[in-house]
């Protein structure tokens, strides 16, 4: 028999060692420890201050977290240093969900599959990072101690607000790395090429809610789910500026601050060029394209609800087949819209509101 001093030794060695076994079980079977010979898909944190740091600088230069975001961003850049980025977590990551829609689109839009090859898409949480590295070649883990972006993250919640913040920072770092980039969110449908109808001498041009008219007013309602920004000095600038004040206005998220920020004498000092996008060309369901012939992008903003958004994406991209489907003659001829928003909730113009046609009742005649 052992004797009672032994007992609790003998305890405490087996605790340690089982400890140490489920550590290096847990280790093997992230994804932060695999790749894929098709796929460029690697895992670090790159915002030591949202768990304790100081400082929200990108790692310094040639430092090994660095040199793995600098791989992905290599591979898939343009020969300007363009990219193009969606962030993904795993309720939009799921089978039969956002994220195969949003690929869809790009597959079957004019110009657009060849873009596939300078997507990076940023999975929040390791169920998404898994689901990219099945779907696509350039994924990239960004996961975050204390902070949980897995399920579907609800307008205005904690979550929302830090998952819209945390984008912030990290597109502000992909601009001091020297990158170029088109952010897109994942339930925004690519149906042309997008970069003909960009201004070339605009530092940050951005997709609206509601258009002016004037791609120069201020006054224009811009949504933050689609930008195009050019590194300098300006936006490098510029983003700290409005990532810095989430301060100033607690509570708010990116795209509000962005309301209150664009008149703030500061950014004219920058001498940024700020261009708001015609939703001519880049719509959504606030205030969609109402000529399939132009349209690069729809947007299902100013809708709640995953279910909600599944549904109406889906009549979105059925439209636009339907619509390339139509001799070219009928394309040119026949005015066509959206039958969509559906069962997106809207404070603004709805379908049953306009007097065109939508492309099932025209094909339908």
């Amino acid at each position: 028999m052992l004797s009672e001093s032994t007992v609790p030794r003998a305890v405490l060695v087996f605790a340690s060692i089982s400890v140490f076994i489920l550590l290096l079980y847990g280790a093997s079977d992230s994804p932060r420890f695999h790749s894929s010979s098709s796929s460029s898909g690697y895992s670090f944190n790159i915002f030591p201050s949202l768990f304790g740091g100081s400082d929200s600088k990108i790692p310094i230069n040639g430092g090994d977290d660095y040199n793995k975001l600098e791989k992905v961003l290599q591979e898939a850049a343009m020969e300007d240093k363009t990219v193009i980025i969606a962030t993904l977590n795993e309720a939009w990551a799921a089978p039969n969900t956002v994220i195969d829609l949003f690929l869809e689109s790009f597959r079957i839009g004019q110009g657009t599959r060849r873009l596939l090859d300078h997507l990076v898409i940023v999975a929040l949480d390791e169920k998404a990072y898994r689901r990219c590295m099945e779907l696509h070649t350039h994924c990239f883990a960004l996961v975050t101690r204390g902070l949980d972006f897995h399920d579907e993250a609800y307008f205005m919640t904690h979550v929302y607000l830090e998952m819209m913040w945390r984008r912030i920072d990290f597109l502000r770092s992909l601009l001091e790395m020297g990158y170029n980039f088109v952010f897109t969110d994942a339930d925004i449908m690519w149906f042309r090429d997008p970069f003909p109808r960009f201004f070339l001498d605009a530092d940050f041009q951005i997709a609206c809610d509601h258009f002016s008219g004037n791609s120069s007013d201020i006054q224009n309602r811009p949504n933050g789910g689609f930008n195009y920004v050019k590194s300098n000095k300006r936006s490098i600038e510029f983003y700290k500026f409005w990532y810095s004040s989430r301060e100033t206005y607690p509570g708010f998220h990116d795209q509000d601050v962005l309301n209150f920020i664009k008149f703030d004498p500061f950014i004219e000092s920058l001498g940024l060029k700020m261009r708001f996008l015609d939703t001519a060309f880049f719509g959504g369901l606030c205030e969609p394209s109402k000529d399939l012939n132009l349209v690069c992008t729809m947007h299902a903003n100013c809708c709640f609800g995953l279910d909600s958004k599944l549904h109406d994406l889906g009549i979105m991209l059925q439209d636009w087949k339907t619509f390339l489907s139509l001799p070219p003659i009928l394309k040119r001829s026949l005015s066509l819209s959206w039958r969509v928003p559906q069962n997106c909730s809207l404070n603004s113009l709805h379908q049953h509101d306009s007097p065109e046609k939508s492309v099932q009742q025209t094909v339908g005649h």
